[in-house]
């Protein structure tokens, strides 16, 4: 079995300055104390090493050509932050000194050093480097852990949900295969629009629980096996403002969600409930939720009447578009519809599963 080469593990130190003598000293030095050292004369060039070479340590002159060691230590805080960089220049100033540890420099030598100093100050700067890093690394797994978390608090959540929806499939056996296709059908709209992966997933949770104030609705009501008298009507349609009520404390982290909950019969002429709210001044993913609801109301089988048939549903849709509904998300839904983005087989099985 090979060894492995020392070299191989040993740190990368970068060395710049315009002054060759003083590059062959630090160079001497550094190595001295086992880094590889690589000479710049300049900022210009230490970058292009650093692009080629994981330098763990950059030894810098402040008062170069070209790009000087400002410049230079700006740089490589932007793209390698992970090189701990010393500044040294031959000018003994406070404020030049305060300036680059602002910037972002490991520490700060003046000329003329000597080597127990450099050597004091590298060890500094590596510690300090060594910590950060550790920080960093700490920091990530904290945030993986609170990230998981969240996941669990979100499924929790979601159970939570779900459990008000089992209540109301007790009372109305249709609302649950309704809501689930409502929430498919608007996900597939909001990807048609082009919306934000979050947003898809707060319409989804929206269309899930968009019925939920039906709770509040007598059941001999919610199950007459016929049409329904004006009041019984003015009562069903409570049920938004109702599931807006119950859902608020739950969903103020989903606001799209909570929209969708109490502006899905909003109409876009304004004449819709409870707010009376036109065009844009509705919610978009509201606006969404009202194209899936009355598409999946007109093609779904009640008690009191048999499902319409796809092709009048669809002229209907049409019909309907810039009155009841949203002319751009009923274009999105018969986009989604004809490219194939929803299947009316697979989500009634899936619904009636």
């Amino acid at each position: 079995m090979g060894q492995d080469n020392p070299a191989a593990l040993a740190p990368h130190c970068i060395i710049v300055d315009d002054e060759m003598p003083l590059r062959r000293v630090l160079v001497r030095l550094m190595r001295a104390d086992g880094f590889i050292c690589h000479e710049a004369p300049n900022g210009h060039a230490a970058l292009e090493l650093l692009e080629r070479v994981p330098a763990t340590l950059m030894l810098s002159d402040l008062h170069m050509p070209g790009v000087d060691g400002m410049t230079l230590l700006r740089e490589v805080r932007e793209r390698h932050a992970d090189t701990a960089v010393i500044v040294i220049t031959a000018v003994a100033d406070v404020s030049t000194a305060v300036k680059a540890l602002s910037a972002g420099a490991m520490d700060y030598l003046t000329k003329p050093f000597h080597v127990d100093e450099v050597r004091a100050r590298v060890r500094q700067a590596l510690e300090k480097r060594l910590l950060i890093i550790e920080n960093r690394g700490y920091q990530q797994r904290l945030e993986a852990r609170v990230a998981e978390q969240g996941q669990r608090l979100e499924a929790l959540f979601l159970a939570s949900l779900q459990s008000l929806a089992d209540a109301l499939e007790v009372k109305d056996r249709y609302t649950h295969g309704h809501s689930l296709r409502v929430s498919s059908y608007s996900v597939a709209i909001a990807k048609a629009l082009g919306l934000s992966a979050e947003d898809v997933r707060q319409i989804e949770i929206g269309g899930r629980v968009h019925d939920i104030g039906k709770i509040g609705v007598r059941e001999a009501v919610l199950n007459k096996p016929g049409p329904l008298t004006a009041e019984e009507y003015q009562h069903v349609m409570t049920h938004p403002g109702v599931g807006w009520r119950i859902l608020a404390p739950l969903l103020d982290d989903v606001p799209r969600a909570l929209h969708i909950v109490r502006s899905h019969h909003e109409r876009y002429d304004g004449s819709g409930i409870p707010d009376g709210l036109a065009g844009d001044a509705i919610p978009l993913e509201a606006r969404i939720a009202a194209v899936a609801d009355t598409f999946d109301a007109m093609t779904s089988v009640r008690p009191y009447r048999p499902g319409v048939p796809l092709a009048d549903t669809l002229a209907e849709l049409r019909r309907c578009s810039g009155a009841q509904l949203d002319p751009d998300c009923v274009t999105a839904f018969l986009g989604a519809l004809e490219a194939g983005a929803i299947d009316l087989n697979a989500e009634a099985s899936r619904a009636d599963g």
